[in-house]
């Protein structure tokens, strides 16, 4: 298995859709190893950042420790041999990013960099959002990274949002990618909350 899987999605709009898939996502199955046909728990966190370019948040180089190990993975045997992977821990936060997917030192450096950048930007941005949330008693921006979001049990073949309690009897088409009625309602309340606010503004 993986214990994490960073991945990049361009896309017009693209940090504004799957924004509401940061959270705590949980399932339910039996697995086929299971004799007594007891539902196990299992759960995976995802985080969602926007790219932050270097104008949106400034990043002291004194506050980053820079690491350098030898990757793993395919690509050869010089990927094993040479310290091109690099690990970014920022002391103040203790937030860390690393990359080992390019071939030189100086691109996962940069790369890595990318991504700190992002994660520090993602930390202020969740602290508004927490503090936003707090105001006006929000239900999909909660800023809380831990917070359980959504259930997919398999014996049921349901799927049930936690924070608009919305559950679905459509977990095949759902695994398979078709997500946007979920979104569509998940932007729905979150614009509802937002006029809301602005309402209670003026």
């Amino acid at each position: 298995g993986f214990k994490e899987v960073q991945f990049e999605i361009e896309g017009e709009d693209v940090y504004g859709t799957l924004k509401f898939e940061a959270g705590v996502h949980r399932v339910q199955r039996v697995p086929q190893t299971e004799t007594q046909g007891r539902v196990h728990t299992s759960a995976a966190t995802v985080m969602v950042f926007p790219e932050a370019e270097e104008f949106d948040i400034e990043v002291n180089p004194k506050d980053v420790r820079v690491d350098f190990f030898c990757s793993s993975g395919p690509g050869g045997q010089s990927v094993n041999t040479t310290y091109s992977a690099v690990r970014l821990t920022h002391v103040p936060t203790g937030i860390v990013a690393q990359c080992q997917d390019q071939k030189s030192q100086h691109k996962n450096k940069e790369k890595a960099f990318r991504v700190l950048r992002s994660r520090l930007y993602d930390l202020e941005l969740s602290k508004k959002q927490a503090e936003d949330a707090l105001k006006r008693g929000s239900m999909v921006t909660s800023g809380d990274r831990s917070a359980k979001i959504r259930t997919y049990n398999y014996p049921q073949g349901r799927v049930t949002d936690h924070r608009i309690n919305l559950t679905l009897y459509n977990l095949g088409n759902i695994m398979n990618g078709d997500v946007q009625e979920i979104i569509d309602e998940l932007q729905l309340v979150s614009n509802t909350e937002k006029l809301k606010e602005t309402g209670e503004t003026f």
